[in-house]
């Protein structure tokens, strides 16, 4: 099996240490920074916004994987890609015309994805699986950090693989929420390729470590 892109969520980082935890991502084994941005409004919760993002891209030395948890995301596009995004992601649910928001996204010469929540079923995107890049499915209920992993994930990545297969396309399948070491190689064998994951990182004593052992599952 295909080794997997890493992506700490730094959600889940020390905010007072934060370019402490950030240079520790650089000298890992990760391979990007993933980065939440909550408005309240769209999920329960408000994270950081554009001058955190921009002290992160002072010091990040790997690609910014920018996860918009955010009502009328467009509005912010540019501005996120002017804060060094290289992947953004926007919610399915959020987003009313995802054509022109995908196609927003690619204007600005990077790379575009859809989130999808847990209940939402992966057929969604047979109109538009060939236009993005990734499509990021929420293992867990977004807006916290720390939940578990929902089982039903696993079906969801196969299905959207067959998916991505049957039009061709070398889709990248992202998985956010509750990924550790054990559950890892049970995604990647469904056909993940890309995993975030902050509380098994943050939370644990050596997570250079944790990072290889999610990558090398």
């Amino acid at each position: 099996m295909p080794t997997p892109i890493i992506a700490p969520s730094v959600l889940a980082a020390d905010f007072g240490n934060l370019q402490r935890d950030i240079e520790m991502i650089n000298n890992s084994e990760a391979d990007w920074f993933h980065i939440d941005i909550m408005d309240g409004m769209f999920v329960p919760n408000i994270s950081f916004g554009m001058p955190v993002l921009a002290a992160i891209q002072k010091h990040a030395k790997k690609p910014l994987d920018v996860h918009l948890m955010i009502e009328q995301p467009d509005r912010y596009i540019e501005e996120f890609v002017n804060l060094g995004a290289e992947f953004i992601t926007v919610h399915y649910e959020a987003c009313p015309h995802l054509h022109r928001s995908i196609q927003l996204i690619k204007s600005f010469g990077i790379k575009a994805g859809v989130v999808l929540n847990p209940h939402t079923p992966v057929d969604v995107l047979k109109d538009i699986v060939t236009e993005i890049d990734m499509a990021l499915l929420m293992s867990v209920n977004p807006g916290f950090g720390g939940q578990s992993f929902i089982e039903n994930t696993y079906n969801k990545v196969k299905d959207l693989r067959a998916l991505a297969d049957s039009k061709k396309t070398e889709l990248l399948i992202e998985i956010d929420g509750g990924v550790s070491n054990k559950n890892a190689k049970k995604l990647v064998d469904a056909g993940a390729n890309v995993l975030v994951a902050g509380s098994y990182i943050f939370g644990n004593e050596n997570p250079h470590q944790a990072i290889l052992d999610i990558k090398n599952t």
